[in-house]
């Protein structure tokens, strides 16, 4: 057995099922390794950047590792964008990195680089290969650290991975989170109890079942509010789950929601701060008069410590009345006439099935169907968390990969589609069942509207050709029928009606291109 061969097994032998490639010559032994190891499917991305946005859909949906395989310093470089979006989603990423061999290094070949430093950029564990002896312990070690919801890097010369190995099997260590401090959640409880208006700011596994649960029962029993983080990487919502009030993007409307409070118990989340330093504006939006406090810490289960919270106000008891905040069923209206977002999210809403995955990178077209969607048949959802655009259609990929009976819905805007449109190929090539909603309005519509925040309220020509994607106007349709992935393009809502329910009523990826006006 080689080293190639030890890393794939004792990765199958930690629950790894799946790797997201985009191999070259220093890859080689792993790519021979995958037909002699069994039980991992290798799933080609034709770019790196789908490989890793991918993984993080795939991570987000299972709370397993994801594993990538890329191609030296430059491979790595195309898919960081989406490993910066899977670190702000502290989603559990394995990387192996290929790397020259060991004894080639010294020569500076053509596509040398400094991967330990570029790694280190998003990777809360990394370590490059001293031996091909290591192999086993490494890749255990990198597994059992990307569980606490953080990218593990490992970097392996191309000898190491064709050597024989020669050590022992070696088993991924039992995974525990670290112990809750009882003392924050003791402090938690008395800041609750002793507010006038507190509220729950909840970001992580809070979002998920169980931390919902125990949020549900703390407002039941306290009556303080609950709000979620901007950009959650995912949450469970709709019918018996409870009505959160997400933070807004922009500082004005979140210092005035955020303004209303006096305490917050934070869990799964940091005190929030403005996505951008505005001219005039302030990076933190609470005041020094309104205490907070976090519950946890990055390597601490939140929904545990919302539990613990519970149970220390006294709110697991069955006499609080927790049906009163939980989100009854109720569907939108079915618009007519010419679309825009909202008509868009009004249909989406209304005919999206019962334990379908949104993932939404609509930026400023979605942002409707967030006061939508609480009300209807429970769904997962997942958003772009750390705001590098080109992350919706390999996530999409990745959590239908992860959860192949679970119909996919990818709100995307036509701008951000550009980046990683490759993914409708491993789409296709998986039958992967995600339908893409391009939002196309043929422009940068988010940098439009900053723009005319920023005081720059007449863009002149020039700043346009930096915001129009109309000249020419791209061929959604024509697109995506290359990449052998069916597609219609529509522009009223009677018609989204239509193509809609027919995708949804297939197997397979869907492209629909919805004309915004």
């Amino acid at each position: 057995m080689n080293g190639a061969e030890i890393i794939l097994k004792t990765a199958r032998d930690a629950g790894v099922e799946i790797c997201f490639a985009n191999a070259g010559t220093t890859e080689l032994s792993l790519v021979a390794a995958f037909d002699t190891v069994s039980g991992i499917r290798p799933i080609l991305g034709l770019f790196e950047g789908v490989c890793t946005g991918a993984a993080d859909g795939y991570g987000r949906m299972t709370q397993k590792p994801a594993m990538t395989l890329l191609h030296l310093g430059p491979g790595f470089a195309n898919g960081i964008a989406n490993l910066h979006n899977a670190r702000r989603a502290r989603t559990p990423v394995f990387n192996i990195i290929g790397e020259h061999a060991s004894w080639h290094l010294a020569a500076d070949p053509p596509l040398n680089m400094d991967i330990i430093s570029l790694a280190k950029t998003v990777s809360g564990w990394q370590k490059s290969s001293s031996s091909v002896n290591s192999l086993a312990k490494d890749t255990a070690d990198a597994l059992a650290a990307s569980l606490y919801g953080q990218i593990s890097t490992l970097i392996v010369p191309a000898d190491h991975q064709w050597s024989e190995y020669e050590g022992k099997s070696v088993k991924m260590p039992k995974f525990e989170f670290d112990a809750l401090d009882q003392k924050k959640i003791e402090a938690a409880a008395k800041l609750i109890k002793k507010s006038s208006k507190p509220a729950l700011i909840l970001g992580g596994r809070a979002l998920r079942k169980l931390g919902l649960a125990a949020a549900a029962k703390i407002k039941a029993a306290t009556g303080c509010d609950l709000l979620m983080v901007t950009f959650p990487a995912y949450f469970d919502s709709g019918e018996g789950f409870p009505l959160l009030k997400r933070i807004p993007y922009f500082p004005e409307q979140a210092s005035a929601l955020l303004g209303e409070y006096d305490a917050f118990v934070m869990a799964g989340a940091e005190e929030p701060v403005a996505f951008f330093g505005y001219k005039g504006g302030k990076s933190h939006y609470l005041a020094d008069s309104q205490k907070w406090v976090r519950i946890d810490t990055e390597k601490q289960d939140a929904a545990a410590a919302l539990q613990a919270l519970a149970e220390d106000l006294g709110a697991s008891s069955s006499k609080n009345n927790i049906s009163s905040v939980l989100a009854k069923y109720e569907l939108p209206e079915i618009p007519s006439g010419a679309l825009n977002s909202r008509k868009l999210c009004a249909v989406i809403a209304a005919l999206q099935p019962e334990n379908c995955i949104i993932v939404e990178e609509g930026v400023t077209s979605a942002a409707p169907y967030y006061a939508l969607a609480p009300t209807l048949k429970p769904y997962s959802h997942l958003t772009l968390t750390g705001g590098a655009i080109g992350l919706g259609m390999p996530c999409a990929l990745g959590a239908a990969l992860a959860c192949p009976d679970r119909k996919v819905i990818n709100i995307e805007a036509d701008g951000s589609a550009m980046y990683t449109m490759q993914a409708l190929w491993s789409q296709a090539h998986e039958k992967a069942n995600v339908i893409t909603l391009i939002c196309s309005n043929r422009k940068y519509f988010t940098i439009e509207f900053e723009c005319r925040r920023a005081g720059y309220s007449k863009p002149g020509p020039n700043s346009m050709a930096l915001i129009n994607m109309d000249q020419p106007s791209i061929d959604w349709v024509k697109l995506s029928h290359g990449m052998n992935v069916p597609a219609v393009s529509v522009s009223t809502a009677e018609e989204l009606v239509k193509k809609l329910k027919a995708a949804l009523n297939e197997s397979g990826p869907h492209l629909i291109e919805v004309v915004l006006g």
